[in-house]
């Protein structure tokens, strides 16, 4: 019957089928060969994997990381599903040593590739100075950086930099050869190109900038304020007349400037440095006023006059005919530089930064409140005597006055 003819190829086709499954599973396992399995025991030397045939999968630590101090235990579960390679296979013995650092690495490599075609930037330590360059470790790989991509001075110390983690893209690959070229330069330019559209789009005059002093001439010095140069001129780094900006600020100064004016399309900026709050004058001018009297040191001598410092950078004159009350034929005659005198101020010309001092208005004013003291000295002497003549007159007047009212 055509059911039961049926039935007997259902039944042969079934045994076919399990025994070439059960073939499949006792085939021979072939060096270099890729497998997939499953964690079947883990101890603190290797970790054995049921790779699906005839042989047992091996795992030992150097076959799955260089980190010499990891552990297995603390790598792998059992019921962990694994991918590796073998790299020796024993029918004999019934085992196939497996290596997981070749599939990682395989994975890791397609993440250079990837990289590379996506420009990503990468992150990594520098492991050693080679010839020509320095070698960087990233995605478990070494990835060589030519010495001109490293930002080191040409003719510089490459090891200066081994030990350091540095951010970089890579420049050329060569898949075939699992070879790879990075650039720190690309990634430094990248940022500074950034950060100076960034600045040029938010810059305006007035805006405060704390930078560095990175290099001084004759007539100013030029200030870093993060990837782009200002300059500010010799006459806005000080109120006082300067010979060269070295009297002020030196190289590698962190300083804090403004912006006095600027030029994006010629990308330049003019800077200033000094402000009122800085400024000598307008402290001795929020400090003191007309008809103060403070001490004075005398700085230089002239035909006409003294100029005495009053306050550090603040100079003001004394005209000869204000030295003394007395005639003078010169200054020097009663005056010498390195004296300290005290002086009234008699006139403050904030336009014109110029002070006048006076020494005769304290002593006149000293000579008048001793002759004003004087008098009434001599006043109150008067109105005491005339007191004490007027109390002995009543006296007498209260002595007499019995024998008045007696003759009356």
């Amino acid at each position: 019957p055509g059911y039961m003819i049926e039935e007997v190829k259902k039944i042969m086709s079934e045994q076919e089928n399990f025994a070439k499954l059960l073939d499949e599973s006792f085939k021979t396992l072939n060096t270099g060969d890729k497998v997939s399995g499953i964690v079947t025991s883990v101890s603190n030397t290797e970790v054995h994997v049921d790779i699906g045939s005839k042989v047992t999968g091996i795992l030992t630590l150097e076959n799955v990381t260089d980190d010499s101090t990891a552990k297995l235990e603390n790598l792998f579960k059992v019921g962990d599903e694994v991918e590796a390679v073998a790299v020796r296979v024993s029918d004999l013995d019934g085992i196939a040593m497996l290596s997981k650092k070749k599939v990682d690495a395989q994975k890791d490599w397609l993440k250079v590739v990837e990289a590379a075609e996506n420009e990503t930037i990468l992150e990594g330590k520098i492991t050693d100075a080679v010839k020509g360059g320095v070698i960087v470790y990233a995605l478990s790989s070494r990835i060589f950086i030519p010495a001109s991509q490293t930002m080191v001075a040409r003719g510089g110390d490459l090891a200066s930099i081994v030990g350091t983690v540095q951010k970089f893209k890579l420049i050329e690959v060569t898949p075939e050869k699992k070879h790879a070229v990075g650039s720190i330069r690309k990634v430094v330019m990248e940022e500074r190109k950034a950060a100076e559209e960034a600045f040029w789009a938010n810059i305006e005059e007035g805006k405060q900038y704390t930078g560095k002093v990175k290099s001084l001439t004759s007539y100013g010095a030029f200030v870093d304020l993060g990837g782009v140069d200002g300059m500010v001129h010799k006459t806005e780094l000080s109120w006082k007349p300067i010979a060269k900006p070295a009297d002020v600020v030196s190289v590698g100064d962190q300083i804090t400037v403004f912006v006095k004016s600027f030029d994006a399309e010629k990308k330049r900026i003019s800077l200033g440095y000094k402000t009122q709050e800085m400024d000598s004058w307008f402290q001795f001018t929020q400090k003191f006023k007309v008809g103060d009297i403070v001490p004075a040191k005398i700085v230089s001598i002239m035909p006409f006059g003294a100029f005495a410092e009053v306050y550090e950078d603040v100079d003001g004159l004394i005209h000869i005919s204000r030295i003394s009350s007395q005639r003078i034929n010169n200054p020097a005659d009663v005056l010498e530089v390195g004296q300290v005198v005290d002086v009234k101020i008699t006139e403050i010309d904030d336009e014109n930064r110029k002070l006048a001092l006076s020494i005769r208005a304290i002593t006149e004013a000293a000579e008048k409140a001793a002759k004003e003291e004087a008098l009434a000295a001599e006043k109150a002497a008067e109105e005491a005597e005339a007191a004490a003549e007027e109390a002995r007159l009543a006296e007498e007047r209260a002595d007499m006055a019995p024998y008045i009212v007696g003759s009356i």
